[in-house]
């Protein structure tokens, strides 16, 4: 029977299971821009423009192939503003008996779509999304056999059943993991890859105009869109992250450096997190660029273990633990996010660095989202749904499924140790070891107290001594509880004043 497939916006992949068996002489594909799914967060504006030019392009390839796509745009006069009321109002417009969709990547949407069939009173399928490695039965039935959940584990049941580095039974190289290659610093002089262009589409104009009417308060700026739009562009942009950085990426994706806002770094999990990507291809090309030689092993680990290792992971942890999950608030983290995380108007120049990348690309790498703006939330003790929140409006990549299990598990430690076996707290140290930010900024990264000293070095160990009580019996913690014993009574003093200083010049 002719069915309404739903495509949704980050499910922008033929492969996608809504499309499989779709009869082009019967079949109705819909595709909506609503103001619900743009605004339940305020979304940045580069994401909105990245996603709707996407959209608009993926139909257009739908119809050229002789689909028959029902797109309705946001500023559409009978848009309903939901999905839900967009499917509802296909089903009274269109010759259609019942509709197929793929299961969506947020829980609160899939809460709503699964009442769908008893508020239509029509058939509804809703087919698993079958784009991932691992899929949610199986990664139940990886959980079900563990006490600890530790994604080392995982990755490598991953590399095991794709094949990807293996030799035989054994990984390529002798070892699983090369973590403690990826971490150096740039070298003085070091000349970056090129940043990607500016898209400047004629899709992607128009959206940037609907944008700038509808949402021109949301945070962001438009003037760097940098995004590809087509399957076509991600392809090049995975060319040339094959080509141009990967060759650097192994050793210098940890690294942040003043001004450079790619360094080696690729963009693809937009495209991959949108579906304009596939994770198995990507992690080939890696693969096959390493046996060619043109980049070394480290390189190619490191980016596998993101994709089939970590991302895997994260999507498993998420369907696995929600509702649940997201409530948990292990530390009794309580403040507000501070203003600064908007409007990068801070003398902390990483932090500042930080949001300014954020603000004109929607992007900023791993290590700039959790060493710096989410290791500050942790040691500040930000509430676990502010700065969930914020993670989840500012980046392009960007949907709970992958969001809340990186801030909430990752980042400041929500969970509990769920994800992490300790949380990823450091002073400004770290942050001094793997960038140039700190010459340039006006605190002393080497003052641990005082008015000059770096505020990461004494918010660290305020938040030690004021999660004591539930951190000493980490195992992990030994070190850093032992530093803490050998300090006397008057450093710690010292340290928790300057913090509190800190906190008032926040409330104030």
């Amino acid at each position: 029977m002719p069915a309404l497939r739903l495509v949704l916006a980050d499910q922008l992949s033929r492969n996608v299971a809504a499309l499989r068996g779709a009869d082009p002489a019967q079949d109705v594909i819909l595709m909506a821009e609503v103001m619900k799914e743009a605004t339940y967060v305020r979304h940045h504006k580069q994401k909105i423009v990245f996603l709707f030019a996407a959209m608009r392009e993926f139909a257009q390839g739908l119809r050229n192939d002789g689909y028959t796509v029902r797109y309705v745009k946001l500023d559409d006069e009978d848009n309903q503003g939901s999905l839900f009321g967009e499917v509802q109002r296909a089903f009274s417009d269109e010759d259609v008996d019942e509709l197929v969709c793929t299961a969506c990547g947020e829980y609160r949407l899939a809460q709503d779509m699964e009442s769908w069939g008893r508020k239509l009173n029509r058939p509804v399928t809703i087919k698993g999304d079958d784009r991932f490695v691992c899929s949610l039965p199986e990664f139940r039935a990886w959980a079900d056999e563990r006490k600890t959940l530790r994604m080392e584990y995982f990755y490598r049941e991953m590399r095991k059943k794709t094949g990807l580095l293996m030799d035989g039974d054994k990984p390529e190289g002798g070892e699983w993991n090369y973590d403690q290659e990826n971490r150096k610093k740039l070298p003085k002089g070091y000349e970056p890859p090129p940043p990607p262009p500016i898209n400047d589409s004629e899709t992607v104009c128009e959206v940037m105009k609907l944008v700038d009417d509808r949402f021109g308060d949301h945070f962001g700026t438009l003037d760097q869109f940098r995004y590809q739009t087509t399957r076509d562009g991600a392809l090049k942009r995975l060319d040339f992250f094959i080509e141009h950085c990967l060759p650097g990426f192994g050793d210098y994706q940890d690294a942040m450096a003043t001004g450079e806002d790619f360094l080696n770094h690729g963009l693809i999990s937009a495209y991959l997190n949108a579906g304009l990507l596939e994770p198995l291809e990507v992690c080939d090309a890696v693969e096959e660029a390493y046996k060619e030689g043109h980049a070394p092993l480290n390189a190619a680990e490191g980016f596998i273990r993101q994709i089939i290792g970590w991302r895997e992971y994260v999507r498993g942890i998420y369907w696995l633990k929600m509702p649940e999950y997201k409530e948990q608030n292990a530390l009794d983290a309580d403040r507000p996010l501070p203003d600064f995380y908007w409007t990068g108007e801070t003398d902390m120049h990483c932090v500042a660095e930080a949001v300014r990348n954020t603000r004109d690309h929607a992007y900023a790498h791993h290590i700039q989202r959790l060493m710096v703006t989410g290791n500050l939330a942790l040691l500040l003790g930000v509430h676990p749904d502010a700065i969930n929140e914020w993670y989840l409006i500012v980046y392009a990549d960007a949907y709970e499924w992958v969001e809340l299990p990186n801030v909430h598990g990752m980042a400041i430690w929500a969970d509990g140790g769920v994800l992490g076996s300790k949380p990823y707290a450091a002073s400004g140290a770290y942050i001094n070891r793997m960038s140039n930010y700190c010459s340039s900024c006006r605190y002393n990264v080497r003052e641990r107290t005082g008015k000059e000293a770096c505020p990461f070095n004494y918010l660290y160990w305020d938040f030690i001594m004021r999660n004591e009580d539930k951190l000493r019996a980490n195992h992990r913690m030994g070190m850093v509880m032992r530093n803490l014993d050998e300090k006397d009574k008057s450093e710690k003093l010292s340290l928790r004043a300057s913090a509190r200083e800190f906190y008032k010049r926040l409330e104030d």
